[in-house]
């Protein structure tokens, strides 16, 4: 009994000393109220500053993603204020040097875009253990359940969102709908082919006999001579896998049967590259391939001067025919398969994108990371689906029959914006966290008919012998595995730039061969093979 006595006692002083303290505690010492000291204190989350790369389509039309009716309309529904902070325009090398410069400094936004599993020494694991973003893991099915439902229901996204060391470091956009994997490949310009007599290219012979044509009989009839056959951007040979695939490989790493390869340590990377160069001696390709930027390739199309290239669904093919149409109605851009090189084949490597697209994590300066994970969350509901895909009811689109239509406020801009550069401005067009509507899919990327042709030639290759995406190197390989490929990356891209124009003979390539080993592509296969042996095992 006496046990019991002392043991009520001690509770009922504990407890009254409680009361004591927290009434102490309290402002102007009143008495406090019933919610916990702990939460009282805590701050609501209503400001956030976010990282992130500005799409060139937002560009086109605001200076910052805070200036779109999709940031402003958020706002609004979640009383959360954004302060965006963009990197000079510049692509990969600009948002790397500003990240690196948040990291030396120690100071992060609270939410980053950042490719971590490419661009941080070490990966996510190693970011998060190095203090500059947290493990999401443990919080999302509780304050993103949107999100986390989205996982259970498909494991394979669950794989690939989750790093070696079983975490998860980011909200990412998602594209459930395989038939929305595929949007880059081969266009041609029918016009030119119909004037001509052509069909359409589908091997590598019949490529170099259209873009023969091309160059010679003036298909745009300005009597000039200053077509350009086939113009790209250096970058689009590997995403695209464009005339290499024929051969094929992909121009870097793949695996057949779980065994890692790399498509310039081939033997066939040799007779692309014979090929490329005998096509830029004869002036078929683009003798600025290697320079292009966005503003001169566009400059060449609405010039009327460029005959073949990669495109994009609707940034490309929809783009292009709506602008040229409006000065010229014969005006007929199309896509064209992946080409091979016997007739018949089936093409093995194209363009195929990822379910899981790029993602915000967020930062260990965050002091709100709960609430920050309920904000990000709320692009996976179904209300803030439709607003990021979408953009604002009765504004950019209505709900018909249960569908909501883009308007013309976005299909015929009055400002003369091009679809993509409307949508930039009204809804999420950027590769930001959202879930990948394929109703936006359906009118943004295949509004018109040469556009649905379009995605039904691109989608023909296995793409079978793809790498998984977001690997990383170990730790203890990262470090080794990023010098390699700096130097790798730097010393090809100049060696294909000298061979396709003529100022390395092919006569050297072996040597070309023996740099690249020497310089360890050999070690990064093996430093990749270790990469896709532990993914499996996820």
């Amino acid at each position: 009994m006496k046990k019991m006595w002392t043991t009520k006692t001690l509770s009922c002083m504990a407890a009254l000393l409680a009361v004591t303290m927290v009434t102490a505690c309290s402002k102007n010492g009143t008495e406090s109220s019933s919610v916990p000291a702990k939460e009282e204190q805590k701050p609501k989350l209503t400001k956030l500053t976010y990282f992130s790369l500005l799409d060139n389509n937002i560009a086109a039309s605001v200076k910052s993603v805070g200036e779109t009716e999709v940031a402003k309309e958020l706002e609004k529904r979640t009383g959360v204020k954004v302060e965006y902070q963009h990197p000079p325009a510049g692509g990969g090398p600009q948002i790397k040097q500003q990240f690196n410069l948040m990291v030396a400094s120690n100071s992060f936004t609270d939410v980053i875009e950042y490719s971590f599993t490419k661009d941080y020494e070490g990966g996510p694991d190693k970011a998060i253990s190095d203090g500059v973003i947290i493990d999401l893991k443990p919080m999302l099915e509780k304050y993103a359940p949107n999100y986390w439902k989205i996982l259970k229901e498909n494991p394979s996204v669950m794989k690939q969102v989750t790093t070696d060391g079983g975490k998860i470091y980011s909200i990412n956009k998602l594209n459930m709908d395989p038939n929305q994997l595929t949007f880059y490949g081969p266009g041609i310009r029918k016009d030119w082919l119909d004037k001509l007599g052509l069909q359409a290219p589908t091997t590598i012979d019949e490529w170099y006999t259209v873009l023969k044509a091309f160059k010679e009989k003036d298909p745009n009839g300005n009597g000039k001579a200053d077509e350009i056959p086939f113009s790209f951007f250096m970058s689009d040979l590997e995403s695209s896998s464009l005339f290499l695939g024929a051969y094929g490989i992909p121009m870097k790493f793949y695996q057949e049967d779980n065994k890692v390869k790399y498509g310039m340590l081939q033997p066939q990377f040799k007779e692309f590259l014979t090929q490329m160069s005998k096509w830029y001696k004869e002036g078929l390709i683009d003798p600025e391939f290697a320079v292009n930027d966005r503003k001169m390739f566009d400059a060449k199309m609405t010039g009327d001067r460029t005959g073949s290239s990669v495109y994009l669904l609707g940034g490309g093919i929809g783009k292009f025919n709506t602008l040229m149409r409006q000065t010229n109605p014969k005006f007929n851009l199309v896509g064209v398969p992946l080409p091979t090189l016997k007739q018949g084949d089936k093409p093995l490597y194209g363009h195929r994108a990822s379910e899981v697209g790029p993602g915000a994590s967020i930062s260990t300066s965050n002091k709100n990371p709960e609430e920050t994970l309920k904000w990000l969350d709320y692009r996976y509901s179904p209300e803030g689906s439709l607003l990021f895909n979408f953009g604002i009811e009765g504004e950019s689109y209505k709900m018909v029959n249960g569908y909501p239509t883009f308007t013309d406020l976005v299909m015929k801009n009055p400002q003369g914006l091009t679809v993509a550069g409307a949508l930039g401005k009204y809804a999420s067009i950027a590769e930001s966290p959202r879930l990948s509507d394929q109703r936006f899919f359906e009118q943004y990327s295949l509004p018109a008919q040469e556009q649905k042709d379009a995605i039904k030639l691109w989608s023909a290759p296995s793409n079978k012998n793809q790498m998984p995406p977001n690997l990383s190197p170990s730790l203890e390989d990262s470090a080794k595995y990023a010098t390699i490929m700096s130097d790798v990356n730097t010393y090809t891209q100049e060696m294909i730039t000298k061979f396709i124009m003529g100022a390395e003979p092919m006569e050297n390539y072996d040597n070309f061969i023996k740099k690249l080993k020497s310089i360890g592509a050999e070690d990064a296969v093996k430093i990749m093979q270790s990469a896709l042996d532990r993914f499996n095992k996820r």
